[in-house]
């Protein structure tokens, strides 16, 4: 569960690296896409090559804000985020063959409440 609450505090990080720094609503409330806990390894490697083919993903870098925890689950879902925050935050954008996840609570605030 620790795993999943950081990446979706990292796909909510992300946002800020978006021009204007805001998320447009979706029907009314904000939304983040995050890599749904039970996608395989395979599945978060192809979810970062497609997403980072299409959007600037140099935030998840070395030395960058998005890069630690270095593992495949919290870069999936900052690119997954990226992708989903530029295409256009569409149900479809998110889809990524039915491994990606809306959510419209804040994941900063999930993963406050997981640590403390």
């Amino acid at each position: 569960m620790a795993k999943v609450a950081a990446a979706l505090y990292l796909s909510f990080l992300i946002f800020s690296f978006i021009p204007g720094g805001t998320l447009m609503m979706v029907n009314g409330q904000k939304s983040w896409c995050v890599a749904k806990p039970s996608s395989d390894q395979a599945t978060l490697l192809a979810n970062i090559n497609f997403a980072c083919s299409q959007v600037d993903c140099r935030v998840m870098q070395k030395g960058c804000p998005c890069f630690s925890p270095d593992n495949l689950m919290n870069h999936a879902s900052i690119a997954m985020n990226l992708y989903y925050q530029a295409k256009g935050r569409n149900k479809w954008n998110c889809d990524f063959r039915g491994s990606g996840l809306i959510v419209i609570t804040n994941p900063s605030k999930w993963i406050l409440f997981m640590f403390l």
